[in-house]
This record gives C-alpha cells, sequence and structure tokens, in this order.
C-alpha cells in the first residue's frame, strides 16, 4: 500500500484515518497539543486518570457515571474542559471522560488495532519516545489535527511539531513525511511557545480567550510521565525500565 510507510520503523501520517492506512506498527502515540494529550499528560502526570470519548455525543452522561468519573465540559461552564490548565490541580485517583472532536477519536480509531497505544505532546516528548523504544521497535506518530467548518481534517501546525518532537527522540530510520516533522520541529525548537502562540490554533484560542494554553502546551520535555491507553482509559505508565 502506498500509503503505509513500512519501508521505514518511524512513521507520520494525520487523523483518524492514519491508524488504518499505516502499516501495523508496535507503538502508536496519539498527538493532539491544542489540547486533548496535553490534557492528558497533564493529568496523569498526577496520577489521574482520563477515559477518552466521543465528542457532542449525548450517551457521555451516562458513560461517565458508569465508570465512575467526571465528565468534562465546555471550557469556563465545567471545572474539567479541553484547557490543559483545569487539571492542574487533581488529586491522585480523579477520573475524568473527556470528550474531544480530535485527540479522543483518533485515540478510539487507533485502539482497535494498536499493541501500545501512548499519548504524546511537546511536555513529554522524549519520554514518550523513550517509552515506545522500551514497547517496541516500529511506531505510528499521528498527529490529530483540527477539523474546519464542515467536519474535514485541517492539519495544525502544532501537532506536526508534537510529533516531530517525539520523533526526533525515537530510534530507527524515518519515513520522509516524519523526517519531515522532526526537520520542522528542531526549525522551532527554541522558541516553541511563540510559534505556539501565532500558529492559526493558537491565534484561534487567543481570540477566545484561552491565553494560558501555549505556555502549558509549549512547556517542552517538562514532563517525564507518560500515559498508556489500557482500552478504556489513559493512565501513567508505570512499567519499569530496563537496567
Amino acid at each position: 500500500m502506498p500509503f503505509s510507510q513500512s519501508a521505514w520503523p518511524c512513521r507520520c501520517e494525520w487523523g483518524p484515518n492514519a491508524a488504518a492506512a499505516l502499516a501495523p506498527a508496535d507503538v502508536t502515540i496519539v498527538v493532539d497539543v491544542f489540547s486533548f494529550t496535553t490534557c492528558v499528560d497533564v493529568a496523569t502526570s498526577r496520577g489521574a486518570v482520563i477515559i477518552p470519548y466521543a465528542w457532542n455525543d449525548a450517551t457521555a452522561v451516562e458513560f461517565a457515571k458508569s465508570h465512575g468519573a467526571d465528565l468534562a465540559g465546555k471550557r469556563r461552564q465545567a471545572m474539567y474542559s479541553l484547557a490543559p490548565e483545569s487539571y492542574l490541580e487533581v488529586a491522585a485517583g480523579f477520573r475524568c471522560v473527556l470528550p474531544s472532536p480530535n485527540g479522543a477519536q483518533v485515540t478510539l480509531a487507533a485502539a482497535r488495532t494498536s499493541p501500545a497505544l501512548l499519548a504524546g505532546s511537546l511536555r513529554n516528548a522524549k519520554a514518550a519516545a523513550d517509552a515506545a523504544a522500551r514497547l517496541g521497535q516500529t511506531f505510528n506518530l499521528i498527529p490529530a489535527g483540527e477539523r474546519w467548518a464542515d467536519g474535514s481534517l485541517r492539519p495544525a501546525l502544532e501537532d506536526w511539531l508534537g510529533a516531530g518532537a517525539i520523533l526526533r527522540w525515537l530510534p530507527g530510520r524515518r519515513s520522509p513525511e516524519a523526517e519531515s516533522a522532526v526537520e520542522l520541529f528542531e526549525h522551532h525548537r527554541e522558541r516553541l511557545i511563540e510559534v505556539l502562540d501565532q500558529c492559526a490554533s493558537g491565534r484561534e484560542l487567543n481570540e477566545r480567550g484561552h491565553i494560558r494554553d501555549k505556555f502549558i502546551a509549549g512547556q517542552l520535555n517538562v514532563s517525564s510521565s507518560v500515559a498508556r491507553f489500557d482500552g478504556v482509559a489513559f493512565v501513567a505508565d508505570t512499567s519499569p525500565l530496563p537496567a
């Protein structure tokens, strides 16, 4: 298949369809910098559990109840949302269902075929790469992207940067797509928060008053935590590293 990138162990492709298009890999890493996987890192690094769910699905209320979890809602209307700062003070053991039109959707699509599924971001790029290398030898990076008004995929600079950051520390040869993501990351590495502020998604968040997101999302390698999907939820991966 021309889209599989099977000739290379390190691959990168956009959106929910990527999991089916790419060749099977030992590890899949979902990247949604604004803001799903950034929220996952902030929450799970504090011992919380994040359960992805479909966006605008009326069954989410009952689903959250059945899992003994809070349900994230809209920013400024709910205590927990797709604002990363809403998880800065969560306690260990906290459980939250987090609907998302991008990162959660990619997670649920990739979970059908991925032996190991991680949440990656700029915050935990090296930690995610190190964990992936411990788990396998082939890697599918899936930047989630955003959505246009008609629902179609909008490739998003912030997710390409996040994917490139993780690929930077992964071992093995890279596909052209993966290599281009790394080159983009290296080009902007010293001014990530500035780039996040000025890219389309950052401008959109600023216009909506979500000023703090870029400062949390753009902190490179501040987290040593890695969240792994257990079939229901993202939880901090506590597997021991090899000696």
